[in-house]
């Protein structure tokens, strides 16, 4: 069974940066598009991003095109996602998820 670990959350200040990962546990990991998602308080998951598995096609929301960029190093098992020019607005858990397999989610909280 895959299993995904996300890190690199935490508090920065509106317009900073930051660089999400995911661990995946299994190599078959590198057959599966990967996808960013974020859930904030009150609101429903919603997609951020996402990535073909030989990282050739990527997707991103409206909200974030332009500031986030999704990446992937399928022999490290290691998907990523930089977020720069962060907003309030980005404040969330957010997960990974391959093939239908989640993370635990890592927060990000944007706030001076």
């Amino acid at each position: 069974q895959l299993q995904l670990v996300e890190s690199g959350g935490g508090l920065v200040q509106p317009g900073g940066s930051l660089r999400l990962s995911c661990a995946a546990s299994e190599p078959a990991f590198g057959y599966y598009a990967i996808g960013w998602f974020r859930q904030a308080p009150g609101k429903e998951r919603e997609g951020v991003s996402c990535i073909n598995r030989r990282a050739t096609s990527t997707y991103y929301a409206d909200s974030v095109k332009g500031r986030f960029t999704i990446s992937r190093d399928n022999a490290k098992k290691m998907v990523y996602l930089q977020m720069n020019n962060l907003h309030a607005e980005d404040t969330a858990v957010y997960y990974c998820n391959a093939d239908g397999y989640w993370g635990q989610g890592t927060q990000v909280t944007v706030s001076s």
